[in-house]
């Protein structure tokens, strides 16, 4: 149809305007994840303070002056710049013995996380895909210890195996793995139903591939999230034991056996007290929040962006 619109004389038609291209980017779970967590403030400053304790225990600890046996003629002195955290009344610095327990507390606290949560995932994620008697059985001996009183079993065992660090952890990690396991089943119940599932059957893979490729990957948010829970779970209840004179003895040492011999100086010499029990309270709290922190970004009602 020829162009019927009229011009005025001596005048232009404004140009079309040009069409806009938008591009939108998808992006991957794994973005997703790291977008949201870096949105949590909390979370993103606990896990700079916490790797900044860690170098400071593992790096800190060989560059410092002072080892932790070490003895010095400064006795029972209080917080100086030669001695950070002041001496015991022996001599020896308490920065250094700090640093010390810092790494033995962390290694039973991750090595308990880790093995607890690779036992609970794996049995969990078999009674929730078969379900049945074989759901019933396994689900009742984790609910039997799960009402194993912690402290009172793991002094206990802890006493009997000797106070090595890595068995101090064996044996938290033997009580733990039940909670992880009610989780993880929890999730595979869910998960079991889904299509991926039906399709891996369909084209005939096995049970053990199923749950090794397909639901504990797909169940890796609620993992991760109860990970860093059973680590603060763990130091705070190693720190009881050694405490209480059933965790880790000498001449290893944690930050619960720094707290426990350094009661009967709390009024004399309290820098003997406070510093360990500062670092005790600063991993839990970071741990904590990080823990905050990847739930909220692995919330699966959270809204795929683009950008």
């Amino acid at each position: 149809m020829p162009d019927t619109r009229t011009r005025t004389p001596g005048t232009r038609s404004a140009p079309a305007a040009p069409d806009r291209e938008f591009t939108v980017t998808e992006r991957s779970q794994g973005q997703l994840v790291l977008r949201r967590f870096l949105q949590h403030r909390a979370a993103v400053v606990s896990l700079g303070v916490l790797v900044a304790l860690i170098l400071l225990a593992y790096v800190g600890g060989l560059l410092w002056k002072y080892d932790p046996g070490q003895y010095t003629p400064d006795n029972s002195v209080p917080p100086s710049w030669d001695h950070p955290f002041g001496t015991d009344s022996a001599g020896r610095d308490q920065f250094a013995q700090v640093l010390r327990g810092t790494r033995i507390s962390l290694q039973v606290s991750v090595s308990v996380a880790v093995l607890a949560t690779l036992v609970g995932t794996l049995w969990g994620s078999v009674a929730g895909y078969f379900g049945g008697k074989v759901d019933t059985v396994m689900m009742r001996i984790a609910d039997l210890v799960l009402t194993l009183p912690l402290i009172a079993v793991a002094a206990m065992l802890s006493h009997n195996f000797g106070g090595s660090w890595y068995l101090i952890a064996l044996v938290i990690a033997g009580l733990y793995w039940a909670y992880v396991s009610r989780v993880s089943r929890g999730v595979v119940l869910s998960l079991r139903e889904k299509e991926f599932v039906e399709a891996a059957k369909a084209l005939g893979a096995s049970d053990t591939r199923i749950i090794l490729r397909h639901l504990v990957p797909n169940a890796l948010g609620s993992i991760l999230v109860n990970l860093t829970i059973l680590v603060a779970l763990a130091i705070l209840l190693e720190t009881s034991l050694s405490y209480l004179g059933f965790g880790v003895t000498p001449p290893d040492t944690s930050l619960g056996l720094l707290v426990s011999e350094a009661q009967t100086a709390l009024t004399t010499r309290p820098w003997l007290f406070y510093f360990p029990g500062l670092f005790i309270i600063i991993i839990a709290l970071t741990i904590n929040f990080i823990g905050d922190g990847l739930r909220d970004a692995f919330d699966p009602q959270q809204t795929k962006v683009r950008q």
